[in-house]
Order: C-alpha cells, then sequence, then structure tokens
C-alpha cells in the first residue's frame, strides 16, 4: 500500500516561464528514459523478483519515481502555465499546444507519446536487474543533456537533484544484482532454465 504525502520529495519554485526548456524536460515525464517508465518498470517488476530484498528494493524505487514524475511534470507546469500566444509561438512550443493546451502529457520530447514498449519486464532476476541498471544510467543521460540546455538556475537545481537520485539508484541496483548472483546457484545463473542445471 502506498501513503501520499502532500508535498513533493524536492521542492519546485520556477519563476520565469519557457516553453522552450519545458518541451525537452517532458520527455523525462513521458519519454524513451523517463521517469512513468521508470516507476511502472520496477514496480511490475517486484511481482517476479525471488528474494524479498530485491522486492523491496524495486518497491522503493519504483514508489520515488512516481515521486520524480510529479516533481518533472511541476516542472513542466510552472514553466508553461500563463503562456502569452507570442511565447507560445516564437519557442516553438505550438505543436503541443495544439494538442494538449498547457496540460502535462507524457511524451518523448519530439512529440512521440508514452509506450510501455520502451520498458521492459522478463521475470528473470539477472536480465530484469541489469535492464534496470541500463535505465538508470539512460536517465541519468538524459538529464545531463537537459542540463546542457538549460539556463534557469531554478530548473536545473531541481534538474540536478533528480540527476543525483538516478545515481543513488543505479548504485542500489548494483548492490541488488550482486545480491541476487551471491543467492542464485553459481553454475546456473539462468536459475529457471533447467538446462543450465547441469
Amino acid at each position: 500500500m502506498f501513503v501520499y504525502e502532500k508535498k513533493l520529495e524536492y521542492p519546485v519554485k520556477v519563476k520565469n516561464a519557457n516553453p522552450k526548456l519545458a518541451a525537452v524536460i517532458i520527455s523525462q515525464y513521458g519519454g524513451p528514459d523517463g521517469e512513468l517508465g521508470a516507476s511502472l518498470r520496477y514496480l511490475s517488476q517486484r511481482y517476479s523478483m525471488p528474494y524479498p530484498e530485491l522486492k523491496g528494493l524495486l518497491t522503493d524505487i519504483g514508489t520515488e519515481e512516481l515521486g520524480h514524475l510529479e516533481m518533472v511534470g511541476t516542472l513542466v507546469h510552472q514553466l508553461t502555465r500563463n503562456l502569452s500566444e507570442e511565447q507560445i509561438k516564437t519557442a516553438g512550443f505550438d505543436t503541443y499546444f495544439v494538442d494538449h493546451t498547457t496540460g502535462v502529457y507524457p511524451q518523448f520530447a519530439s512529440g512521440y507519446p508514452w509506450s510501455a514498449s520502451t520498458m521492459q519486464v522478463t521475470g528473470d532476476v539477472i536480465g530484469d536487474l541489469t535492464e534496470d541498471l541500463a535505465a538508470e544510467q539512460k536517465a541519468r543521460v538524459t538529464y545531463d543533456n537537459i542540463l546542457r540546455l538549460s539556463d534557469d538556475p531554478d530548473v536545473s537545481d531541481v534538474i540536478k537533484f533528480l540527476r543525483a537520485r538516478e545515481v543513488v539508484h543505479f548504485q542500489r541496483f548494483g548492490e541488488g544484482l550482486r545480491l541476487a548472483k551471491d543467492k542464485m546457484n553459481e553454475k546456473n545463473v539462468y536459475y529457471m532454465n533447467p538446462a543450465f542445471d547441469k
């Protein structure tokens, strides 16, 4: 069961509208390596994890990713609230605006809508944890790219916090992978496949 605390994990207080920046940050909401996919990936993978420590790890990180989704959505909202028609046109935000006005919609920065095809759940301990390591690394790279494009210190501060959490999650999944390998039969990392049980 989840308990919702009515505050963001880290404060988001953007003073200036910037639809151009919002249009790239949206990728961390619903892009290929964004927070929506991360949260659903981890919360789905936990069901088939055979070790309670790893179920707990996936639940903890998946829940935190929901909080990150909320933070990214708040960033996008604050960057696009009260836009003038001129700001919408000159920032190239018009195509997004036509479809979603200033609603926060899960999509890639390129405009492609979020899809579950960007995530994987295999039911294999090693496969899923390796996927999770890669997912955290790719999310960190996306945050790095956003930081290169951001000239707003209010936005960059939040992005740096989120980037740091991706690094921590990467480290935790690395620890989880080591724990899984220690618990599994050393001759048979593919423990579900009897052909490797020799």
